[in-house]
């Protein structure tokens, strides 16, 4: 009972100081009362760590909390970064590869079909010379 009563006379002496840095911070209200649990919590696990003789208990609070906003905002900050980078790579893809191969083939012998109906002195005209070379001489036929 004693240390739930220490807790909440901590809570009520820091955690206004707290919210507000966080808040001013981190800008996102449920970040911020997340992160503001997990500082009271250090706080609480780690008092045997203070040193009055480095400060007082107040700015070893805040600088807990401000080392943990700080963490915080970059880990949202590269969350979003990933997160953008992962989509700029989907935009780049922005067909579908078999449907492209489909359409190209299908395209492909619509042509030679219009070819055969061509006399050779014709296709010869409509044909560049690479892709003659190519289809060895007779698209047309094949």
């Amino acid at each position: 009972m004693a240390d739930q009563q220490a807790f909440e006379s901590l809570y009520t002496a820091v955690a206004g100081p707290v919210m507000g840095l966080l808040r001013a911070l981190v800008r996102d209200p449920a970040q911020s009362e997340e992160v503001a649990q997990e500082v009271l919590i250090e706080v609480w696990r780690c008092a045997a760590r203070f040193d009055a003789r480095q400060g007082s208990a107040m700015a070893w609070i805040m600088t807990l909390a401000h080392r943990r906003a700080v963490d915080r905002v970059r880990s949202a900050q590269a969350a979003a970064d990933r997160e953008r980078r992962a989509g700029a790579r989907d935009r780049g893809q922005a067909f579908d590869e078999v449907s492209e191969q489909v359409e190209r083939r299908l395209e492909r012998a619509q042509v030679r079909r219009c070819l055969e109906h061509l006399t050779d002195l014709q296709r010869e005209s409509v044909m560049p010379v690479g892709l003659r070379d190519m289809e060895g001489g007779s698209l047309g036929t094949g």
